[in-house]
């Protein structure tokens, strides 16, 4: 299952940011990449506090999240289109438990194709990773 739209880093740009500007945490198949939420504005516009509105939820962006797979991984694009596609569905059934805001991204490394991974070692993976960053069960 693809990820939704509102849930994909689309641009050069926001890649680039995540790159720069987050922390890595490393796996054995995958290295995860994340940018924490800025908190620059404030959760409430002036006008859902004065009419007494409840917003929160209307104004949290979702997280947004990247997958990155290197040629060295693998020289055919069917092998890294397949990678891409079981990580992406891992992510879907992850999306619900992340926190909102974060922009992520999934660098595969060479080493999940030459351990055959499956979805199995993928999901537990990713759940580890996105544990240790504090995406899952930590503050937004």
């Amino acid at each position: 299952m693809a990820l939704p739209k509102s849930n994909r880093l689309k641009s050069r740009h926001d890649f680039r940011a995540v790159f720069r500007e987050g922390f890595r945490c490393h796996g054995s198949y995958m290295t995860l990449r994340a940018l924490p939420p800025r908190d620059d504005k404030p959760p409430f516009s002036d006008t859902s506090q004065e009419t007494g509105e409840d917003k929160t939820h209307s104004n949290l962006t979702p997280p947004k999240i990247g997958i990155s797979i290197s040629t060295k991984v693998s020289k055919k694009a069917v092998i890294r289109n397949r990678l891409k596609r079981q990580i992406a569905a891992v992510l879907y059934e992850l999306l619900p438990q992340l926190a909102p805001k974060w922009r992520l991204v999934v660098v595969v490394k060479p080493t999940a194709v030459q351990q055959e991974c499956g979805s199995k070692q993928f999901l537990q993976e990713l759940e580890e990773l996105l544990v240790k960053a504090e995406v899952i069960n930590g503050h937004s």
